[in-house]
């Protein structure tokens, strides 16, 4: 697989998880179809959006592909009902968890759209970062809660800044383009759960 068809399929995998703690932040506020598609909507697409807004790059990427937003649009129509039958097991864990998934995927991919563009390495990680927490940002917000990243106090942003470090010294040492993507992913989602298990705090 190329590098190119790794980096699409980790941008859909992170739409996915993106949608999916969309989805359960909207039904914990129960919000109707509507609702579930818009938070969804924003949490999956806000990073990216944001990302290809500051590299000037036309036509933003769900633009592009606008099989991505009907997928949502479809998935939203059956989040609703499905959710609430697996109530019992919706909970903050489980956003939790979603969450440090989708900062994983969304910063490599984001990171990775970056160096495509020809941005210098730090602008290219910052990119990254921006596009791991800025949908998770966005549907706090429009949930009526402080972002996450802002109150957690355990790290989140440094996970990603951290991750998309890593991604490009995996690159300059030559590793396969496979394994510094996925590799890096992990390795961002591992410190995000590691530091809310164990209750990291920054500063502490």
């Amino acid at each position: 697989m190329s590098k190119m068809s790794l980096i699409n399929l980790i941008e859909i995998l992170a739409i996915l998880v993106g949608a999916f703690s969309g989805f359960i932040e909207a039904r914990s506020k129960k919000m109707d179809v509507v609702g579930v598609f818009t938070v969804a909507f924003i949490t999956a697409f806000g990073g990216g959006t944001l990302r290809d807004i500051l590299l000037d790059k036309r036509p933003l990427f769900w633009v592009e592909h606008q099989e991505y937003a009907i997928l949502i649009f479809v998935l939203s129509l059956i989040a609703a009902p499905l959710i609430r039958t697996l109530k019992k097991i919706v909970s903050e864990n489980l956003i939790v968890i979603a969450d440090a998934l989708g900062l994983g995927l969304f910063s490599i991919a984001g990171v990775s759209e970056a160096q495509a563009a020809g941005m210098p390495i730090f602008i290219a990680s910052m990119m990254g970062v921006v596009t791991g927490i800025f949908g998770g940002v966005l549907r706090d917000i429009v949930c009526n809660e402080i972002p996450m990243v802002l109150r957690d106090g355990r790290p989140y942003a440094i996970c990603s800044f951290i991750g998309c470090w890593v991604y490009l010294l995996l690159q300059k040492t030559g590793a396969p383009p496979d394994v510094a993507l996925w590799s890096s992913a992990l390795l961002i989602f591992l410190l995000r759960i590691v530091s809310w298990r164990r209750d990291i705090y920054l500063g502490e």
